[in-house]
């Protein structure tokens, strides 16, 4: 395992464009050295992006040379240029399309263990078994679990280095960190690392046409929503929680958060609304019913749907196909198929 002082020294002898070394100019943030390789951002002013990509493959080559491990090296141009001192800060650009993507749907949830990922694989496959073309961003960073959910294992390409080609299954083009790491690995990352590791997924990952790209969000009103909103156009949010109390408290913090942000709520699902028993039919709704209905209701906002605490759902996810594609025909799945249509239904997929 190389030090942290001797990465240091090879990011030394990589120049940077005005002269000196990329050190020297401030420009590597975040660094991280572990047994698994090196992660950093490179932090460069605005509108120099394109100059500084042929030396972060410089540094990118250095360092897989030097036999460090995996190199995994973030190229942001959010930070203001060093010594602007009162000249006027350039005007940031707002949010853009992402390339070959109709639609951008972000599925979100206040706190963690509501469901979200679950809900967000089963919405992909629902709407790709109705003939959308359909994308799926894995965008929780800390807890990646699409690759798991929708069977999809291995590692992306990137025949140029810089576009990113996406892995595919049960016809959803996905894209995770949890591919670009070993499975247990802790991504440990600060706030910087965490943007340019968004946008690289969102803009350089040859999605191709697609008609609504999903994105997976990590619980809460982070770094990640707010680089969401602000770089990409967002068509809409879907609010998962379920019934209780404490997660519809959480819930109103992601949804006053995305109206700060200005992001459509198209819709809140209730999920682990009631349980079944298997043996006896008996109908016990184990974390309350109806609290999410009526939050949607005092929004004015449809409850898309309310899906139910089910043994058979989990362990399709955990199986690597989603409810949707394992048992098309069930009532849990008609559930997200019902879903998946209101979405297109509203002309957002």
């Amino acid at each position: 395992m190389a030090t942290r002082e001797e990465v240091l020294e090879i990011l030394k002898t990589i120049p940077a464009p005005n002269g000196g070394d990329i050190v020297a100019a401030g420009v590597v943030r975040a660094l991280g050295v572990a047994d698994s390789g090196v992660r950093f951002v490179l932090e460069v002013p605005p509108g120099q992006a394109k100059t500084w990509e042929p030396i972060k493959a410089q540094a990118e080559a250095a360092l897989e040379k030097a036999g460090v491990g995996s190199v995994n090296i973030a190229l942001t141009a959010d930070a203001p240029p060093p010594g602007l001192g009162a000249k006027p800060k350039p005007k940031p650009q707002g949010p853009q399309k992402i390339p070959g993507v109709d639609h951008l749907i972000a599925v979100a949830s206040g706190k963690g263990g509501v469901g979200k990922s679950t809900v967000s694989a089963n919405l992909a496959c629902a709407l790709a078994a109705q003939g959308r073309r359909v994308g799926l961003l894995d965008a929780d960073v800390y807890g990646p679990s699409q690759p798991r959910m929708l069977g999809v294992s291995g590692r992306p390409a990137s025949p140029d280095g810089k576009t990113i080609l996406p892995l595919r299954n049960h016809g959803v083009t996905m894209m995770s960190m949890g591919l670009m790491t070993n499975e247990g690995q802790a991504v440990a990352w600060r706030g910087p690392m965490l943007m340019g590791a968004l946008q690289q997924m969102m803009m350089q990952v040859q999605w191709g046409a697609l008609d609504v790209l999903i994105v997976d969000l990590p619980p809460g009103t982070g770094d990640v929503q707010m680089t969401l909103a602000q770089k990409a156009e967002v068509d809409g949010a879907i609010v998962v929680s379920t019934p209780q109390d404490v997660a519809l408290l959480d819930a109103r913090k992601g949804i006053d958060m995305f109206q700060q942000l200005k992001v459509p709520l198209l819709g809140m699902i209730e999920n682990m609304s009631t349980h079944i028993c298997s043996n006896c039919g008996h109908e016990e709704h184990v974390f309350g019913h109806g609290g999410v209905k009526a939050e949607a209701e005092k929004l004015g906002v449809p409850l898309l749907a309310e899906i139910p605490l089910d043994l058979q759902i989990r362990l399709a996810a955990d199986g690597g196909a989603p409810i949707v594609v394992s048992q098309p025909d069930s009532p849990q799945a008609q559930a997200f198929h019902k879903v998946a249509k209101a979405l297109v239904d509203q002309g957002v997929a």
